[in-house]
């Protein structure tokens, strides 16, 4: 037997055994959804995320070796100080083990620092800065669907081989914001792009004529809209603009499903969008969101699918190890492949990042759609070494410790 296939059989042999000694000491297991429930954020993730846990906890029966599982819920409101009192509280008062969704970058960041303190494990789905997977990681975190490095050099690569003209960008006031906007502009300088100008905006603008006066006078081609849940106000603003009509490309950085039904086809048809999850991606992805759909009268985004994804990878490596010990958990959760409705050949890297596959779509016209939520169709799929940071440039500490 050679040394490559010997070492996955030593490794899981010191799985087994560890598992043998552990047990779930806690009389429950507990996971907190921690995301913003009724701000800006709240579609894409909030109630959605929370349902998502409790589909979930239910592929387990609610019950792992007798514990019951139980899904906790909070709103941090965005603000990152609320986030880590709530984190701190669930961890000393309740007994959470584990946080998933995580909202807002700079509220997952907040609890980041407390996880790492801990050693709870947190499953980030709803922050996007990549920070979380590089030189901010922890042991315990992982980084699990989209964030602003793979979003943006997708995003940019795929328009500039359409569009070669210069770019202007309004970036909402928020750390994945200016995170998405930073990768964006650095594959544009490494692709030969120009910049024409940008504008920071609050989060929670309601008139964006000003900036889009200013993206129009400034000779832009392509017009970079990362306003976080302002987005689709933004780009109905656009279209009343008819910047479209006057040549310019409309790119939404960062957009979910639910987005583009807040604005509808005809505004946000043709546009591109680099997603981790749309329904129709695979039969078992169809399967899972039509369950979802039964319950909460949408699709699910990409988020909320990943937060399924990740809480049904915990609770399946709690199960596997009898055990609610955090790095215990994540040992097992490292050296198990993602397979399920979310993700398919899924690796937890040792930077803490869950790599996948991700999709390039573009909004169909309201002739191609089918029904309501017939929103996108498949442009390309970008395999994980495409999308994600190279683990050769990458800034997390344990990349350097060995994982």
């Amino acid at each position: 037997m050679t040394l490559s296939r010997w070492l996955p059989l030593v490794a899981a042999g010191l799985l087994a055994a560890g598992s043998a000694r552990a047990e779930i000491k806690a009389d429950a297991i507990r996971i907190g959804v921690l995301t913003d429930m009724a701000g800006p954020f709240a579609t894409a993730m909030g109630p959605g995320s929370v349902m998502a846990a409790r589909m979930a906890a239910e592929e387990f029966g609610g019950r792992i070796d007798g514990k019951p599982i139980e899904i906790l819920q909070a709103d941090h409101q965005n603000k990152p100080d609320i986030a880590s009192a709530l984190a701190r509280q669930w961890f000393d008062r309740d007994g959470v083990q584990a946080i998933a969704d995580g909202g807002s970058s700079a509220a997952a960041l907040a609890v980041q620092e407390l996880v790492r303190a801990n050693k709870r494990v947190f499953l980030v789905s709803g922050a996007g800065v990549a920070d979380l997977s590089d030189k901010a990681c922890a042991p315990t975190s992982v980084q699990w669907t989209q964030d602003s490095y793979s979003t943006a050099t997708a995003v940019v690569s795929a328009v500039t081989a359409r569009n070669q003209g210069p770019w202007f960008f309004i970036t909402g006031d928020y750390a994945y914001g200016h995170a998405i906007e930073a990768a964006a502009r650095a594959r544009l300088a490494a692709l030969g792009g120009k910049v024409a100008g940008r504008a920071t905006v609050p989060l929670g603008t309601a008139d964006f004529s000003t900036y889009l006066l200013q993206a129009q006078s400034s000779g832009a081609k392509v017009l970079a809209l990362n306003a976080a849940g302002d987005n689709a106000t933004v780009m109905k603003q656009a279209a009343e603009f008819a910047l479209a009509a006057q040549g310019m490309t409309i790119i939404p950085m960062s957009f979910q499903n639910v987005d583009i039904k807040a604005v509808g086809l005809p505004i946000a048809q043709g546009d591109f969008i680099l997603t981790s999850f749309f329904e129709d991606v695979t039969p078992a992805a169809r399967s899972w969101s039509d369950r979802f759909y039964a319950r909460m009268k949408a699709m699910p985004s990409q988020i909320q699918a990943g937060v399924y994804s990740a809480v049904r990878h915990y609770l399946q490596a709690v199960k596997d190890t009898g055990s609610d010990d955090g790095p215990t958990v994540m040992a097992r959760m490292k050296a198990t492949p993602v397979e399920d409705a979310y993700a398919a050949h899924g690796v937890i890297r040792a930077d803490q990042r869950m790599v996948h596959d991700m999709y390039l779509v573009q909004v169909k016209t309201p002739a191609e759609s089918r029904d309501a939520w017939d929103l996108v169709k498949l442009v390309a799929t970008v395999p994980p070494d495409q999308a994600f940071r190279p683990l050769s440039e990458s800034q997390c500490p344990l990349v350097k410790a060995g994982g």
